[in-house]
């Protein structure tokens, strides 16, 4: 039997503002966990060229105050966006709305050429440097230990304690397979499961190597829906921006939107993941019907067992 792992993620922007026939925050949250998906997600991707999009940490609030069993993840925090001690905080307060059902995906990358980050003044160069030292620094943070952040300031102390949730680093550069091995999970996205499988074997031999367990798999995603027109040129449009705005080739770009016109379909999609090495799938759709897709996820994965 699969065990296979099912998250989706909530529509970031405001209700309908972008499409009439995607829910509200709050709507959705409830939706994903009726249908039973295994967890909820949101990405933190604020660009600040006018894209109507919201803040992941409170949207992920809205969605524990509307739901009850199912975890609540980040696809992924852009960690050095913020201090330490305020996403600390942050996890504190979503642990505490949601029962501890925070997954917390985490990144140094994000778009530091863009609006947004320079309007916070991070330099670029500085984003590995505070994603470990962030990672580090959040176990002493969240058990509530006095915790050394800046030179000559005195420790930080927060309260009360809460439990530190597991840590998936996004990302699929070596560093990323590096960091995850060191903080227990890794999550790629935009990747086939041909070029999943090598990076899985590669990624269990940097644990092996350092005496670590091997991380947990989870894979983010893109669903293209449909056979029709619309959803070819959704794929079209899909694949051109991964190749002019991250660089692939269109070969590679051609191979990773996971593409079904039916539950079946996509069964043998989530298949090929798993068998690549994959313990969860975290993906929504791009096309189409927003709850209609949710459903086909749903059928799909049933079909594994």
């Amino acid at each position: 039997m699969s065990e296979l792992k099912i998250g989706t993620g909530v529509p970031m922007t405001l209700d309908g503002a972008d499409d009439p026939r995607r829910p509200a925050v709050t709507d959705a949250a409830r939706a994903i966990e009726e249908l039973g998906f295994e967890s909820l997600w949101v990405s933190d991707l604020i660009i600040g060229d006018g894209t109507p999009t919201l803040e992941a940490a409170l949207v992920l609030a809205a969605a524990a105050a509307a739901t009850e069993r199912i975890d609540l993840g980040f696809s992924v925090l852009t960690v050095p966006l913020r201090p330490a001690a305020w996403i600390a905080t942050q996890i504190a307060t979503l642990q505490a709305l949601s029962g501890d059902r925070l997954l917390l995906g985490v990144g140094s990358g994000g778009f530091p050429d863009s609006p947004f980050w320079q309007a916070l003044e991070v330099p670029s160069r500085e984003r590995g440097p505070r994603t470990d030292a962030t990672l580090r620094a959040l176990p002493r943070l969240l058990a509530g230990e006095p915790t050394d952040l800046v030179p000559d300031a005195p420790p930080l102390t927060l309260g009360p304690s809460t439990p530190m949730p597991p840590v998936l680093v996004g990302g699929n550069s070596p560093v990323a397979m590096r960091r995850a091995v060191e903080f227990g999970g890794w999550f790629p996205s935009l990747i086939s499961p041909d070029d999943l499988r090598p990076a899985v074997t590669r990624l269990r031999e940097l644990a092996d190597e350092r005496g670590m367990p091997a991380p947990s798999v989870t894979v983010g995603g893109h669903l293209i829906v449909g056979a029709d027109e619309s959803a070819r040129s959704a794929r079209e449009s899909f694949v051109r921006n991964l190749v002019e705005a991250h660089g692939m080739s269109p070969e590679v770009a051609a191979n990773v939107p996971m593409t079904a016109a039916s539950p079946a379909e996509l069964a043998d999609v989530f298949a090929a993941y798993e068998a690549a090495g994959a313990d969860r799938i975290v993906t929504g759709p791009d096309n189409g019907d927003y709850r209609a897709g949710l459903q086909m996820m749903i059928e799909a994965r049933t079909l594994l067992n």
